[in-house]
C-alpha cells in the first residue's frame, strides 16, 4: 500500500498520528514536531479535554480571545467575548458599541423560538389517505411516542410544539414529510431533536403497518430516506435595534447630520436590491455573529448556513439588516434567525466559553440570540458609516499594519516607528515595504 494511505489511522496514539504526518506529508521536518508541541496545553488533564473535543487531533489551533467593552443593551452595559482573527472587526465592535453608549444603546427582543426538524419519507399513496391516517392514528401516537424523551424538557417548559404532515409530491413524487416544531429552551437541542425524530420514524413505521387506512402495496412501499433537525430557522428569530434623533448626529462623521443619515439609507437600500453588495454586506454582520457564536461554543456554521437563507426568503438574495428615517428618527435593525444554547455541548465543557458565558451573566439561550443579534448589527453600522465616510481601507489597514510588521519579523521599536510613520498616513502594502526597505538600508 502507498505509504501516504492508511487504515486504522483513529486508533493510533496521538503521538503516532504526529510522526506518521510529518514523515509522509511534511518532509520529515524536525520543526514541524516542534511546532505542534508548542500548541499542547501543559496541564495534561486539559490537553486531553480539548483532544477530545474532535477526532485525529494534533495539536491545538490557537485563536485570538477579544472583548469589546460599553454595549448597553436594554439599558445593561455588557462586554461582548469575540474569537476571531480580523482585529478591526472587534475594533468596529468597540467603536460602534461607543458610539450608541450615548445614544440609548440598542434594543432586543426575541420573537420566536421554534426551531424545525423532519422525517422524509417516500410513499406511494395520496394525501388525502395520509392525512386522514395522520389526523386519526399518527399525530397522537407521535406525541405519546415520545414522552418519555421530552419528559425532561418539558419540565423546561419545552418540548414538542406541534407535529404537521407535509406534501411535498409536487417537488419530487411520492415524497411527503412529517415536520415537527420545538421549544429546546435553553438547549441549542440538537440531540434531543435527532433523537424525537428518530423515534418518529420508528412509530411512523410501526403505524402504517399495522393500519387498515393503506392497502398492502402502499404499506411496502414507505420508505424512510432519513430524519434530522433544519438548521433553518426562519422562527427562531432576534430583534436588534439602534435608533435616535438625526440631530444628535451632527457633526459626527465629517457632515451633516442629514446628509449622513441620507446616505446611510441609500447604502442600505443598496444592499437590499443588488445581490453582490448583499453578500459582502451580510458577511459583515456574520463577522461580529460568528465571533461571539465561537466564543459561546456555539455552531456558528449552522448560524451562518441559517442566516443566508433567510436573507433568500423573499426568492432573491438580500440584507439582513434594514433602515428607517421618519419624522427625522434614525432607525437601523436586523432581524436574525438564530438557534442557540447556554447549556449542553462545549458551554459546560470548554473553560473559556464558560468564562465568556459567566462574563455575559449566564444568559438564557434567547438572552444571547440577542446579544448576538446586536454583535452583528453593530459590525453592519460601523461598516456602513465607514464606506459612506472615508472608505473601509483606512480603518481596515491601520489595524493590519502589525500583521504586514510581523510577516517581515519587524521588532517591537520598528512597529512603533512605523505606528507613528502612519498617523497621518493611509496605510497600504506598497508604502509599508517601500519605508521597509528604506529603514532597513
Amino acid at each position: 500500500m502507498n505509504k501516504k494511505l492508511i487504515e486504522g489511522f483513529s486508533k493510533k496514539t496521538k503521538e503516532e498520528k504526529l510522526d506518521w504526518v510529518a514523515q509522509c506529508f511534511l518532509d520529515n521536518d524536525p520543526e514541524v514536531r516542534k511546532l505542534l508541541l508548542t500548541y499542547w496545553h501543559e496541564d495534561v488533564a486539559l490537553q486531553k479535554l480539548h483532544d477530545e473535543f474532535s477526532e485525529n487531533t494534533l495539536s491545538n489551533f490557537y485563536m485570538p480571545f477579544a472583548i469589546a467593552p460599553n454595549f448597553l443593551i436594554n439599558d445593561e452595559p455588557y462586554v461582548l467575548p469575540m474569537v476571531i482573527e480580523e482585529s478591526s472587526v472587534v475594533a468596529a465592535a468597540c467603536k460602534s458599541a461607543k458610539f450608541w453608549l450615548e445614544r440609548g444603546g440598542f434594543k432586543t427582543h426575541v420573537q420566536s423560538i421554534r426551531k424545525p426538524g423532519q422525517v422524509h419519507f417516500l410513499m406511494h399513496t395520496t394525501i388525502s389517505r395520509l392525512e386522514k391516517f395522520f389526523k386519526q392514528v399518527l399525530e397522537e401516537r407521535l406525541f405519546k411516542g415520545t414522552e418519555e424523551i421530552t419528559k425532561s424538557m418539558r419540565a423546561r417548559g419545552g418540548g414538542i410544539l406541534e407535529i404537521t404532515l407535509k406534501d411535498k409530491s409536487v417537488e419530487l413524487s411520492d415524497y411527503f414529510q412529517i415536520e415537527a416544531i420545538f421549544d429546546t429552551c435553553d438547549a441549542m437541542g440538537a440531540n434531543f431533536i435527532n433523537s424525537c425524530l428518530e423515534q418518529f420514524t420508528q412509530i411512523l413505521k410501526w403505524e402504517v403497518a399495522a393500519s387498515d387506512h393503506f392497502d398492502e402495496e402502499e404499506k411496502n412501499s414507505l420508505q424512510v430516506i432519513m430524519c434530522i433537525l433544519s438548521n433553518y430557522t426562519p422562527e427562531c428569530i432576534a430583534h436588534a435595534e439602534m435608533s435616535c434623533q438625526i440631530k444628535v448626529l451632527e457633526d459626527d462623521f465629517g457632515m451633516t447630520a442629514k446628509e449622513f443619515a441620507s446616505k446611510f439609507h441609500r447604502a442600505t437600500d443598496i444592499a437590499v436590491c443588488e445581490p453582490y453588495r448583499s453578500v459582502t454586506h451580510n458577511k459583515g454582520i456574520m463577522n461580529g455573529v460568528a465571533a461571539v457564536a465561537i466564543a459561546t461554543g456555539n455552531d456558528f456554521r449552522a448560524i451562518e448556513a441559517c442566516a443566508h437563507a433567510y436573507a433568500c426568503k423573499s426568492g432573491r438574495y438580500t440584507s439582513l439588516t434594514n433602515f428607517e428615517l421618519k419624522d427625522d428618527l434614525f432607525r437601523f435593525w436586523i432581524d436574525l434567525p438564530i438557534a442557540v444554547g447556554t447549556v449542553g455541548g462545549l458551554t459546560t465543557l470548554h473553560p473559556l466559553v464558560r468564562l465568556s458565558l459567566r462574563m455575559l451573566g449566564n444568559p438564557s439561550a434567547k438572552k444571547l440570540m440577542e446579544i448576538i443579534a446586536v454583535s452583528g448589527l453593530a459590525q453592519n453600522f460601523a461598516a456602513l458609516s465607514s464606506l459612506i465616510t472615508n472608505g473601509i481601507q483606512q480603518g481596515h489597514m491601520k489595524m493590519h499594519l502589525l500583521n504586514i510588521l510581523n510577516k517581515l519579523g519587524a521588532t517591537d521599536a520598528e512597529k512603533n516607528y512605523f505606528v507613528n510613520f502612519f498617523k497621518d498616513k493611509t496605510v497600504s502594502h506598497h508604502l509599508v515595504l517601500k519605508e521597509w526597505k528604506k529603514l532597513k538600508s
